[in-house]
């Protein structure tokens, strides 16, 4: 019979490698995902599906702990500005550990053991560290229960970092860009190409349905509407939404029972011309699958529209805009003297984000 041992599983890529070997070595892992610190929601959503898809594929138990951000924020809390290594991943790793250690005991299990030690960014010291701390503490609190026994090995050793590489394409598996925190996401995106955002982007939004990006949607638009810079515009630029942007609709709806005059954009060769909307019945389907007015276009200049509303893959929170790579937006808003407001969900503000020169930035963005 083989012996059972906890593993604390931070992803999917990490995990399978290890998984591999502990089945061919007499072992029987039970998965534990506990990683509060991933951020955002979103990103924890789709390492945990990853991890839940591959243990599906194994026959092996899995075992979600309850997520709470705010919660290892308060863990943290004074070790915010250190660098990765420092004393925020040693506190880190000592929150989920301690969780893991009682998961075992609970569970009747007597080893756990962490995927994080696998990962070349990490110290092994402070995994052991933390480990053995969790376990320590935990038998001291239940003397009398399963006492527990944290492996501190090197998941790294043995051909295992080759295998990981190799589990990875076959399986398909998302790869994180970070560690998993806040933090860590600061401290990589400088490094990120614009590529690499794009990428991550959609995988986040797989992380909805359909319908809860709508409602997310509906939520900001009613907040723009009930803005300022929508009131008092008589002339807005709106765009007609791609299943995976912020759907615009209401505002579309809203602005013609409002008396605005609408311009939606419309792919001429590489460039983007504005035409006037009437209604769902003045729409076709144009470039890449997008509806643009069926009209003739008019020449606009910044001075006849108040406001225009902008889509972007994402934003960041000094108004640098990332789009689909074809630089039309650019190239029409570059010619604009106008307010423009980037709209997304919350998930597609970053604190910072790739840009060059000739990127237009927009005045606000609303999420």
């Amino acid at each position: 019979m083989k012996h059972k041992v906890l593993l604390h599983c931070c992803c999917a890529p990490c995990s399978s490698a290890i998984i591999e070997w502990m089945l061919a070595n007499g072992e029987q892992p039970v998965l534990f995902y506990s990683n509060p610190n991933i951020y955002p929601e979103e990103e924890y959503l789709i390492r945990r599906d990853e991890c839940v898809r591959y243990a599906g594929k194994l026959g092996l138990e899995f075992i979600e702990d309850k997520y709470d951000h705010s919660e290892w924020q308060d863990w943290i809390k004074g070790h915010e500005d250190q660098p990765e290594r420092g004393s925020r991943c040693l506190e880190c790793f000592r929150m989920r550990l301690q969780r893991a250690a009682a998961k075992a005991r609970e569970l009747g299990i007597d080893t756990f053991t962490s995927t994080l030690a696998s990962s070349r960014w990490k110290s092994l010291e402070q995994i052991a560290r933390a480990g053995n701390w969790a376990a320590d503490g935990v038998n001291a609190a239940s003397p009398d229960s399963t006492q527990v026994h944290f492996d501190a090995r090197n998941w790294r050793k043995g051909g295992l970092q080759q295998r990981r590489s190799e589990l990875l394409k076959e399986n398909g598996f998302y790869n994180q860009l970070y560690c998993g925190c806040e933090y860590s996401l600061n401290a990589r995106l400088p490094m990120m190409g614009k590529d690499d955002v794009r990428r991550w982007m959609r995988e986040l939004k797989k992380a909805h349905t359909g319908q809860e990006l709508k409602e997310k949607s509906v939520s900001l638009c009613r907040r723009i509407m009930s803005g300022t810079h929508w009131q008092n515009a008589g002339t807005v630029l709106l765009y007609h939404a791609l299943p995976d942007e912020v759907d615009t609709q209401l505002l579309l709806d809203n602005a013609l029972l409002s008396g605005k005059r609408v311009l939606l954009p419309k792919v001429n060769g590489d460039d983007l011309v504005l035409c006037e909307y009437t209604g769902p019945d003045s729409l076709t389907t144009g470039a890449y699958g997008i509806l643009e007015p069926n009209g003739t276009s008019s020449m606009y200049g910044g001075t006849e529209i108040d406001l225009a509303i902008i889509p972007g893959m994402a934003f960041d929170r000094h108004g640098h805009r990332l789009g689909r790579g074809k630089g039309y937006y650019d190239r029409l808003l570059s010619g604009l003297k106008v307010y423009k407001m980037g709209i997304c969900f919350p998930f597609q503000l970053l604190d910072y984000l790739p840009c060059e020169e000739h990127d237009v930035m927009m005045d606000g963005v609303g999420v």
